[in-house]
């Protein structure tokens, strides 16, 4: 759990600065820091903290590394190379191999060399768990799911039937991948249930948050891409597809067939509506509602910010007021025989 500050700084390639021999056993932020452990500064704002810090070391950027006396490393991103750094101390992944009593298994089903299956999980017939990999608490893989090596499912995890998850991916509590698609066909007596007949295909490294959903497709599958990043309390639907290296930050919900390209960011409590595309390093920010395709990279909002209620109130009143306003305007256009943009637009 220790490690000298030259040793941290030729592991990550980073440069040096103080003492090398200086003994680092975990990790702190800048103030007020602890000594024998390492803090970064990545914004500026924080400078001046930099003279006060208990850390024993600090990462520091380029720019900062050039005036820095005390003892640090200097690296091209401060934040990148700390999530690096920590990573050396995080031991909240360890576990024994091993399977617990009270769990039921299959006596079909496949683990892997070195897994650890908890208390009270059900692994069903024909599942494949790969080498490495840990099962959580209560968690449930249902029959012919395939999950790949190094797999971590802290607790109460629930893979549907025949989903297919890459290697090392990740799951906290409450997920739950392969649940029945929201299908129904109306009809004269009520609602008919549309069998959901696809699975969900996970890729490689991917991390999903605390009671995220992840539905079945209809008939092709729901595929979410490599190193996604998906946090709490998500709704992803139907035939969903999500690009490698995306991010969907919490509560945002996003309806069947929709594709999301990689590399994106979409911000908390966003809402996407079902059977339209985004295109790569499209950033969504957060609360927004988006109902038409975003082919195009950029950064993409709407909704009112948060005012006070007395100007909130003005400004909903104004938008209220736009239809009785445009329908002034074209009338004053149509009697000065004024072909405004909009119309040229709506001609086309």
């Amino acid at each position: 759990m220790s490690h000298t500050l030259g040793e941290i700084a030729a592991r990550f390639g980073l440069e040096l600065k103080g003492d090398a021999s200086i003994v680092i056993s975990g990790v702190c932020s800048l103030s007020p820091g602890k000594p024998g452990c390492i803090g970064f500064l990545n914004n500026p704002k924080f400078r001046p903290q930099l003279a006060s810090t208990q850390a024993g070391a600090v990462i520091v950027g380029k720019r900062d590394g050039a005036t820095f006396t005390g003892n640090g490393l200097v690296a091209p991103d401060p934040y990148l190379a700390f999530a690096r750094i920590a990573a050396l101390f995080d031991r909240s992944r360890d576990f024994e191999p091993g399977i617990h009593p009270s769990a039921v298994i299959a006596a079909d089903a496949q683990l892997g060399e070195g897994s650890c299956v908890a208390a009270q999980v059900v692994i069903e017939s024909g599942a494949v768990i790969g080498e490495g990999s840990y099962i959580g608490p209560g968690s449930i893989i249902s029959r012919g799911a395939q999950i790949g090596k190094k797999a971590f499912l802290v607790a109460r995890v629930h893979i549907g039937h025949d989903v297919r998850i890459g290697e090392r991916c990740q799951f906290q509590p409450g997920a739950v991948i392969g649940s029945r698609g929201f299908g129904n066909a109306p009809s004269p007596t009520g609602w008919v249930e549309v069998p959901q007949l696809g699975t969900v295909v996970i890729g490689n490294d991917v991390e999903v948050g605390a009671n995220t959903t992840i539905d079945r497709g209809a008939i092709e599958d729901t595929v979410i891409g490599d190193g996604a990043r998906l946090d709490n309390l998500i709704q992803i639907a139907h035939n969903v597809h999500i690009g490698a290296h995306t991010a969907v930050a919490a509560c945002t919900g996003i309806a069947g067939s929709t594709k999301i390209g990689s590399r994106c960011m979409i911000g908390g409590g966003v809402g996407i509506t079902g059977h339209i595309e985004i295109g790569d390093d499209v950033i969504v920010m957060g609360f927004a509602m988006v109902t038409k395709s975003l082919p195009s990279k950029g950064v993409y909002g709407s909704g009112l910010p948060v005012e006070n209620a007395r100007e909130w109130r003005k400004q909903v009143a104004r938008v209220r007021r736009l239809d009785r306003l445009e329908q002034r305007l074209r009338h004053a256009e149509n009697k000065l025989g004024i072909t405004s943009k909009a119309d040229e637009g709506d001609s086309e």
